[in-house]
């Protein structure tokens, strides 16, 4: 691609690279800061919404651009209480992105770690902003907000929130103890059992990276993310699931904020550890009853040689073999006596009920069926 670039000789806004080239930032959000940056001194004072209204911006778009810029860093909001029951937002905005502790500085009018302050609030040897005439007048001043990125900082990550002094100063105490125990040959991490697997940690580090999705202030940067991967992942081989981790997380944050998330975490990743899970001896299979001794054996009723059996119960007295031909001999008698002395063949009903009516004496049936009345 060729470009070819000139420089305006006057009415320019300096903007730093850091800010036109940030990925997660989208288009409105760095145009309402290069717009609000450029304005003179008398025209900051309006809430952020009436500069997105000047530049037409729309009501989702201005919500969009503005959300991003508070999740960045570069516009911090505080509400406070005014007399009558009254209240107001007080928006602090800068080109660069500021902790939520320097952004309180500079509310009071105290420079914060050498961030000069801009507005009605600043100090009296700082040069007034450039004012409305054109040409620009003014003496020009050095950087007003902002300063350089840290040596460790990853391109695109979020650094508004660094970890405190005291969780930095705590890390390294564990560390020095870390390698005293182990040049004394002792463990620095004892436990009953090995440590979380790779798949474990991966699955931890998912949880930390959705955490900005429950709350805003506990976003975490990929490199913050793998430094307490192996603490989350610690719970999750301790029998906790991905959800109750993410819960134990974002549960209960401090009214006042979240300062440093990387600090606020792992904080609460070792304080809040749960015991290892009580380890249960399986529980024995229940003894198998002894084997009842076999029957003694007995002799057989049966026809032929004797011979010995085992019955299957107490009243049997011939085995198998015998008694099924005792069976067969039974039966094949029984149908040798029926077929030498068959029974006669039962008589037809209308026989039968004839034979009962002469045995008992003419009895006659109701009137008019089977009888015929006679006169006499």
């Amino acid at each position: 691609m060729l470009s070819h670039v000139i420089p305006p000789p006057r009415g320019y806004t300096k903007a730093p690279n850091c800010l036109v080239r940030h990925p997660r930032l989208g288009s409105d959000a760095k145009v309402l800061v290069l717009y609000v940056q450029g304005l003179p001194e008398g025209d900051r004072d309006k809430a952020l919404g009436e500069h997105a209204r000047a530049l037409r911006m729309t009501g989702r778009a201005y919500q969009k651009a503005k959300a991003d810029l508070v999740t960045h860093g570069y516009v911090h909001e505080k509400r406070e209480s005014l007399d009558g029951g009254r209240w107001r937002t007080v928006q602090v905005f800068s080109n660069e992105p500021l902790t939520a502790d320097q952004a309180a500085r500079l509310r009071a009018g105290v420079p914060a770690d050498g961030y000069g302050n801009v507005g009605a609030s600043a100090a009296p040897d700082v040069w007034p902003a450039p004012s409305a005439h054109s040409p620009t007048v003014g003496e020009p001043t050095g950087r007003t907000a902002g300063g350089p990125l840290p040596a460790d900082e990853e391109q695109g990550e979020d650094s508004s929130h660094p970890p405190t002094e005291a969780v930095v100063g705590a890390e390294g105490e564990s560390r020095e103890q870390g390698h005293e125990q182990q040049e004394q040959g002792q463990d620095p991490h004892p436990g009953p059992g090995p440590g979380p697997d790779q798949a474990q940690v991966l699955l931890a580090e998912r949880v930390l990276l959705s955490l900005r999705h429950q709350a805003r202030e506990l976003s975490l940067g990929v490199r913050e993310a793998r430094k307490l991967g192996a603490l989350a992942a610690e719970w999750l081989r301790r029998g906790v699931s991905a959800e109750d981790l993410r819960l134990a997380l974002c549960s209960a944050l401090p009214e006042d904020g979240v300062r440093s998330a990387f600090g606020f975490l792992a904080h609460r990743l070792v304080e809040k550890l749960p015991p290892h899970p009580e380890v249960t001896a399986e529980p024995s299979p229940p003894a198998s009853p002894l084997p009842q001794p076999p029957p003694p054996l007995t002799a057989c009723d049966g026809p032929g040689e004797e011979h010995m059996f085992r019955p299957h119960a107490s009243w049997v007295t011939t085995c198998g073999p015998c008694h099924r031909e005792q069976q067969r001999a039974h039966w094949a008698d029984a149908l040798a006596r029926a077929e030498a002395d068959p029974e006669p063949p039962r008589p037809p009903w209308r026989e039968l009920v004839a034979a009962e009516a002469r045995a008992g004496g003419g009895v006659e049936g109701p009137p008019g069926y089977g009888t015929r009345a006679t006169a006499t």
